[in-house]
């Protein structure tokens, strides 16, 4: 019993996870972009990985969307895009736009595997992944685990093919690092410093990579190690909403509330760059933590 509430845990984490992985350009933009590979990049499009950096390093949903709009027409083949488009629309509840993403990463990636089949394989599985999401979601976590399940073999299936091809690529070691973390969460006998070890040596970017690597720390309540994690991909990242949030988050589990204001107040500053649901959450986290008996916090956020 206890064994399959641990999995249809895992399950939803994964599916969550991935999305949240499970996301002003100038007139002469390079034709060869590749926000994972500093060096032997892939042509995966420049306004892909404007958009993929707007999400990820700024944590600005507004411009990440109007890059993803052009990125639909000029870089449809680009498998990454389809996914950033299902991510976003899972932030706003728009499963049909999740479905529909999802089933064309599947279908980019597919296509992709004969020019380039590591990303091909790669995003075969990230394709099956937001599938098992979208079911977890319409269907409810009771109903949709054994088909979550078996879709989950598919998708690590995909990653050992990928893996074949080069174990150390850092776009698959990104989000194999993802996956692999949260096993370790949910699962006893996995191994969480062995996870984290592989994603520090080969995930990139750096602050995406150390940002999962704060969750990862954060969910087994390792929360010294947690912030040095976040204070790094602070680093890379800069003026990042999520990042101050996940701070903040950090700090009022570490039993300093106090301190968490500061963090949860730059992340309020930038609100306006983030999904409607993720600010009432912010908000009303904040709230709490201020722990001001006069304040409405369900009223504040709009719950």
């Amino acid at each position: 019993m206890g064994s399959n509430r641990s999995l249809r845990k895992l399950t939803t984490r994964l599916g969550s996870g991935l999305l949240a992985i499970g996301l002003s350009i100038s007139v002469a933009l390079p034709s060869v972009a590749d926000p994972f590979r500093p060096n032997s990049t892939r042509k995966i499009g420049p306004f892909t990985e404007q958009a993929f950096e707007a999400i990820f390093k700024e944590g600005d949903y507004n411009k990440a969307n109007d890059f993803l709009e052009q990125a639909k027409t000029e870089e449809a083949d680009e498998p990454l895009v389809h996914a950033m488009l299902a991510s976003t629309a899972y932030l706003e509840d728009d499963l049909a736009k999740v479905l529909e993403g999802a089933q064309k990463t599947s279908e980019v990636a597919s296509a992709l595997k004969s020019s380039d089949p590591l990303r091909g394989h790669l995003y075969t599985a990230v394709g099956t992944f937001l599938k098992g999401a979208y079911l977890l979601k319409t269907k409810g976590v009771a109903e949709a685990t054994p088909e979550a399940l078996s879709m989950l073999q598919q998708v690590f299936s995909e990653l050992d093919a990928a893996e074949a091809i080069d174990a150390e690529d850092p776009e698959l070691n990104l989000l194999k690092g993802y996956m692999d973390l949260m096993l370790a969460v949910n699962l006893p006998f996995s191994n969480p410093d062995e996870a984290i070890s592989r994603m520090s040596q080969y995930g990139s970017p750096a602050y995406l990579t150390q940002r999962g690597i704060a969750i990862g720390y954060r969910d087994l309540d390792r929360l010294d190690d947690a912030l040095i994690a976040v204070d790094r991909a602070l680093a890379g990242a800069g003026d990042n909403p999520e990042l101050y949030y996940l701070k903040a988050q950090l700090l009022v589990r570490q039993g300093n509330p106090t301190d968490s204001l500061e963090w949860f107040n730059k992340a309020l500053e930038l609100r306006d760059q983030l999904p409607q649901k993720l600010q009432t959450r912010i908000q009303w986290e904040e709230c709490n933590a201020s722990d001001d008996a006069e304040r409405d916090c369900a009223d504040e956020a709009g719950y």
